[in-house]
């Protein structure tokens, strides 16, 4: 039971059961918005798919922004508008949290390298000592989940929801254990991330929502991303479980800065676009290296992950939670990107074709030789 539960509580990549026919492709009308060979990529990737599953995608190129949705209804894939829906964009929240550390930053309101526990009102157990900076490049050695997270106390539809303020507090003063010495290497934690969210909004004096819309949403005009479902409900798009059964939302409580944001591809399109502006200081502060990882020989900036090849340099994160799966993935000098927004379950079995699919529709914008299919 505790294996099972700590693979619900990833965010990420999770196998389902489900056997769904191959669907039938069905899009029309497409050519004014993407391509023959991006709509056989979409297709692809996404025929194995439940039905009522979405897809939302943002195209750029050259910073041009272009819109395109697909449904599975009835076992056939159909083009349909949804730029505007609202989906759970899971741990893409990582690189807002991000933003608004470097906003911080920016204005002289901390450092990267100072100690959280000079802003902590209760210390870490034993005097551990953090910087902003690893909470949010995952290299605080803190662990993806803290241990009083327990199964038997919680409802596993909705994980998080219960998971307040005293609670991490008590893990984190009475019960911290470290995987690893701050610094050493660069280990994925949900935890770090929320707590330098909950963090950030203690700073400010604020709630993580309100640091979100006055220090991002306001700025980029993105009115439909929020931690709140509530003032977007008539947009949202329902999750789905690995069966295609729709599924409760996640709440994030005090670690929303790790997963609880919600958006569309028009605001995310609208996020990528500010990445672009060469003079968007705190933006440029979460692209910069900060950790370099030996496995893959890509870098971890703040939130972002930095990859690198012969063809250039990409910023990338992914997102999931138990009704949706997200991608991003930008380049920012030659001003293109793609986002995907779905409501497909990060614990359906081919949850990966997500981010397959922005790897290949990015490939498109290169003029490279397209990618072999998986």
């Amino acid at each position: 039971m505790k294996k099972y539960f700590i693979l619900i509580l990833l965010l990420f990549n999770i196998a389902g059961c489900t056997h769904e026919k191959v669907a039938f492709d069905g899009q029309k009308d497409f050519d004014k918005n993407i391509t023959d060979i991006q709509s056989k990529y979409i297709y692809a990737e996404s025929k194995d798919f439940p039905n009522n599953t979405q897809l939302s995608l943002a195209i750029i190129k050259d910073g041009t922004t272009k819109f395109y949705g697909v449904k599975r209804e009835n076992d056939t894939i159909f083009t349909i508008n949804n730029h505007d829906g609202v989906f759970e964009i899971g741990s893409i929240s990582k690189v807002f949290t991000a933003t608004l550390l470097a906003d911080m930053v920016v204005n002289n309101q901390l450092g990267l390298d100072d100690n959280i526990n000079d802003y902590l009102e209760w210390p870490l157990k034993d005097g551990v000592e953090i910087t902003f900076k690893q909470l949010s490049n995952h290299t605080s050695g803190l662990p993806r989940l803290p241990s009083n997270l327990l199964p038997d106390s919680v409802d596993l539809q909705n994980p998080y929801k219960d998971y307040d303020e005293n609670k991490l507090k008590q893990y984190l003063t009475k019960h911290l254990v470290l995987n690893q010495n701050p610094g050493e290497k660069s280990e994925y934690s949900n935890l770090g991330v929320g707590l330098l969210g909950f963090i950030l909004s203690e700073i400010d004096s604020t709630s993580y929502e309100i640091l979100l819309q006055t220090k991002i949403c306001t700025k980029y005009d993105m009115a439909s991303t929020t931690t709140d479902r509530n003032s977007i409900k008539n947009k949202l798009v329902r999750g789905l479980d690995t069966d295609g059964n729709e599924t409760p939302n996640w709440d994030l409580n005090v670690l929303m800065g790790a997963g609880g944001i919600v958006s569309s591809v028009t605001d995310l399109s609208k996020f990528a676009q500010a990445q672009f502006n060469d003079s968007n200081q705190a933006m440029a502060l979460t692209r910069k290296p900060t950790f370099s990882l030996e496995t893959n020989k890509s870098e971890m900036g703040l939130g972002w992950a930095i990859i690198r090849n012969q063809h250039g340099i990409s910023f990338m994160h992914s997102g999931g939670t138990g009704g949706y799966r997200s991608n991003i993935v930008l380049d920012v000098a030659n001003k293109n990107g793609v986002i995907i927004l779905s409501n497909l379950s990060a614990f359906h079995k081919q949850n990966m074709n997500i981010d397959n699919l922005g790897k290949r529709l990015m490939e498109t914008l290169k003029n490279l030789d397209p990618v072999p299919q998986q």
